[in-house]
């Protein structure tokens, strides 16, 4: 993958992240605070806990952080899949997300 293609990916793994966040804060949902700089993205649940989203460019790598460990992912066909468990990106980060604001939530990839 070139440069290029990978901020493409990672630009829009990001927004998606933002957008559903966005959603839930519209529909009252949970009250999730997302703060982006750069290709680092923090979201803060109630009572305190926190995920982040960081992209690492010179790896080609999302790294995702969260109370139940941290996780590496690589692309590869048309999905971010875990370095060491093979873990589909959206489904570790929502089943994250959905322990520490103590409720179901369901993040999805965004259309391409």
């Amino acid at each position: 993958m070139s440069d290029a293609q990978y901020r493409a990916l990672t630009s829009e793994l990001l927004a998606g992240i933002e957008r559903q966040v966005d959603r839930w804060l519209q529909d009252d949902v949970v009250d999730i605070d997302a703060d982006r700089t750069g290709g680092l993205l923090e979201l803060s649940f109630p009572g305190g806990s926190k995920i982040v989203v960081n992209t690492q460019p010179p790896l080609q790598e999302i790294w995702l952080a969260a109370r139940r460990g941290g996780f590496h992912y690589r692309h590869a066909d048309g999905r971010w899949r875990d370095t060491k468990s093979g873990a589909e990106f959206w489904r570790t980060l929502s089943e994250c997300a959905s322990e520490q604001a103590a409720k179901q939530l369901t993040f999805d990839a965004p259309a391409t």
